[in-house]
């Protein structure tokens, strides 16, 4: 197309002031001249654009992007990996996370730069150096276990019982994650031109520390608004607007931030999210000690004035060592699965009212590595390599505690009511209820059935076999020791006397042969008290049996009669056996007006139910989400280009037709490419509607006061047919996903 066709008979007068007001100005406006026939050629004159620089020349395909904004983008970068690393707080409480996280997530950045103008194998090379090297601050040196740990840490976390110990071979898991995303995203950021794709690796790391994190305390919520401003501000850096209209970004990221706030705990998966430790085969039963705590007892007893620990508590309690839940006919022994464990202890079956008690513990004389602790504990402190079984609460330390070596623990010791007694139902477990193959079971069964004969109930059965375990046989402490099926059948038919030992294994082997779910617990009376501190010596140790109840957990059980033949020699155990002389009673009465069931979380049912589902509130926020979003899809590209039509004056609508025409072509951040350079990518359908429009545009920056608004008009139809052309090219998919982002 001629310029004389372009504009009609008047193009020679325009021409000529063209030339006049070309010779006049030192420098053209809008990034340089896109030419007309008989001035510059349009191979050599920028594309015309609205964010170009006035009077530049790049020399390069690439865009020259200011040092401010490079430094800028890859600070926001690194606080984008390292925000992603804290999201492991909920894994890692405490400080030493921080040593994990900030490195790796500067050190990367700037490498990059450093290196921006250099091959990609040069940062590559030096990030991988600088991983091992800032992982000192972890190990306190180069250690030349780093790979194996990296490896090993994803399945010690899995099966970690969280917070997990601060160890540098687990640390270092999050440490190479902030790492890796940080090199990916610093040189993402270095060598191309996109806006937010380097948060994609930050976003990553941030989606395992959710998954890793999902039984931790804490709330990744302000993590999650933290990342979405972050996200904005690298997108406001990185649109290469002016300086003075970045702020304006800020209320956008605010809201975001805001949005996270409030929709994040709405979402269904807020209240049951995916949690990958069910997935994970936990580590099989091991013995402990060589040596099992059952087997101590008469041992202990024979020297009773040995100094064992001692336990500064408010209140006395039996002190737990060991839960010991399986019988193979000569020995009991522990199926506790260990899982290492910062220092929470999983919650029991009991949610009722319960008594906080706390305890600080220090070693004297105790063998092995088991930990002694006030009936469940609920959390542990002081104790490097703690770990726990989350069915028994039951603790154990990963080395042998030395002398004067103590801890803190917290215990929740359960109070049910009477009413919570009375209905308690046993749980079915067939593990718990198994009794092993020989001729005792008969014996066994046979006495049960004759000590709770009368006694329907499960709980009054329970007690009828205590009591008479109580008053059929006398304590000894010289005894035979042993728990065998041979011995304890000796101890039943012919002795009638015992310690404790014989007591607790007997009464839980009846137990379950009527049905009651039953283990045995090795443990300590509460010790000489002296100041509020309790001296705890061998000869305070005891065994007791615990059966297992629906809603109430396991529920201990004191077999073994006091020293005097009549009543136990200390209150905890009196004050439960007073307790269940009391029930028994209540049974004695007749239960027709007993109440048939309690439920302690009944009130928090009752709360949920009288709330609004999440799941339609979830719902709700998404399809709002998701119009918003699509209006602005829709709305932000017809506004732009309305406005570029129905600008007031008409050079520039026919500038606005060029930007236009650019933005269809997918050239609207390509700032540095000529005139040449667009046209002479482009398809001849294309380029015939392309090459006039240049010509028309850079007559419009030459000689503004000419153009009428037949040239706009003729602008936007070659716009228009471009935009046709393009769009019957490109599929649909890809034209969607860019309508998608705004492009």
């Amino acid at each position: 197309m001629t310029h004389g066709a372009s504009h009609g008979p008047d193009t020679p007068s325009r021409s000529s002031r063209h030339g006049r007001t070309a010779s006049r100005r030192s420098t053209p406006t809008h990034g340089g001249p896109l030419t007309q026939p008989g001035t510059v050629p349009p191979s050599a004159a920028p594309v015309a654009h609205h964010n170009a620089t006035p009077g530049t020349q790049p020399s390069s395909a690439q865009p020259t992007v200011p040092l401010w904004r490079r430094l800028a983008a890859l600070t926001v970068l690194a606080a984008l990996a390292a925000t992603a690393g804290w999201a492991f707080h909920r894994v890692f409480p405490g400080p030493d996370l921080l040593l994990a996280v900030i490195p790796a997530a500067i050190a990367p950045a700037a490498v990059a730069a450093l290196t921006r103008t250099r091959p990609l194998w040069l940062p590559l090379t030096l990030d991988l150096i600088l991983w091992p090297v800032t992982t000192i601050p972890l190990y306190g040196a180069l250690s030349p276990t780093l790979p194996a740990d990296v490896a090993n840490a994803w399945h010690a976390l899995l099966t970690t019982l969280l917070p997990a110990q601060p160890d540098p071979e687990l640390l270092v898991l999050v440490h190479t994650l902030v790492w890796a995303a940080a090199t990916i995203g610093a040189e993402t950021l270095s060598r191309t031109t996109t806006r937010i794709t380097a948060a994609l690796p930050a976003l990553a790391v941030f989606g395992v520390a959710l998954l890793l994190g999902v039984d931790g305390e804490g709330s990744n919520l302000p993590v999650t608004a933290a990342l979405f401003v972050l996200i904005a501000a690298l997108a406001l850096i990185r649109d290469d607007r002016s300086p003075g209209r970045l702020p304006a970004g800020i209320p956008v990221a605010a809201a975001l931030a805001g949005l996270a706030l409030v929709a994040g705990p709405l979402l269904p998966i807020a209240a049951e999210p995916y949690n990958p430790r069910e997935n994970v085969d936990l580590p099989p039963p091991a013995r402990v000690d060589s040596v099992s705590p059952l087997d101590r007892v008469s041992a202990w007893l024979q020297i009773p004035d040995r100094e064992l620990f001692t336990v500064k508590a408010d209140k006395p309690q039996n002190w737990r060592l060991a839960v010991l839940d399986r019988y193979d006919g000569v020995r009991w022994t522990s199926g506790a699965r260990f899982q290492p464990t910062g220092g929470r202890v999983p919650e029991g079956e009991w949610t009722g009212e319960a008594d906080v008690v706390r305890q600080r513990v220090t070693f004297d004389g105790l063998p092995g590595t088991w930990l002694p602790a006030a009936e469940r504990p609920e959390e542990v402190t002081g104790v490097s390599g703690l770990a726990v079984d989350p069915a028994s609460g039951s603790l154990l330390a990963r080395t042998k505690p030395a002398k004067g070596f103590s801890y803190e623990v917290t215990s929740r010791v359960p109070k049910p009511t009477r009413e919570d007694l009375l209905v308690a139902a046993p749980v079915h477990d067939q593990a718990l209820t198994a009794f092993p193959d020989g001729p005792q079971e008969q014996l066994f069964r046979r006495l049960a059935q004759q000590a709770v004969k009368g006694a329907d109930e499960p709980i009054k059965q329970a007690y009828r076999l205590q009591s008479h375990l109580r008053t059929s046989a006398a304590y000894d402490v010289t005894a035979p020791p042993g728990h065998s099926l041979k011995g304890l059948e000796f101890f039943l038919q012919t002795t009638h006397r015992g310690t404790s030992e014989q007591f607790a294994a007997t009464f839980a082997l009846m137990a379950r042969t009527l049905g009651l779910p039953s283990r045995v617990v090795v443990g300590f009376r509460p010790g000489q008290e002296s100041g509020g501190i309790y001296h705890v010596k061998s000869g305070h140790v005891m065994a007791w049996a615990e059966i297992k109840f629906e809603g109430l957990g396991w529920r201990p059980f004191y077999p073994t009669p006091g020293r005097s033949g009549a009543k136990d020699d200390h209150e905890v155990a009196s004050s439960a056996i007073e307790e269940s002389e009391q029930l028994e009673g209540e049974f004695a009465k007749g239960g027709s007006d007993r109440p048939k069931t309690t439920q302690p979380q009944a009130a928090d049912q009752g709360e949920q139910a009288g709330g609004l589902d999440p799941w339609l509130l979830a719902a709700v926020a998404a399809g709002g989400l998701l119009v918003a979003y699509a209006s602005v899809v829709v709305i932000v590209p017809w506004r732009r280009r309305h406005g570029r039509r129905s600008a007031r004056e008409p050079g520039e609508r026919v500038l606005g037709a060029w930007r236009q025409a650019c933005d269809d072509l997918g050239l609207g951040g390509e700032h540095a490419l000529t005139a040449g350079d667009v046209v002479s990518r482009q398809p001849g359908d294309i380029s015939v509607h392309l090459h006039p429009l240049a010509e028309i545009s850079n007559f419009v920056r030459y000689a503004p006061e000419g153009v009428t608004g037949a040239t706009a008009s003729e602008a936007w139809q070659r716009s228009d047919a471009i935009r046709s052309a393009v769009r019957a090219r490109t599929p649909l998919l890809t034209r969607l996903r860019a309508r998608l982002l705004l492009k």
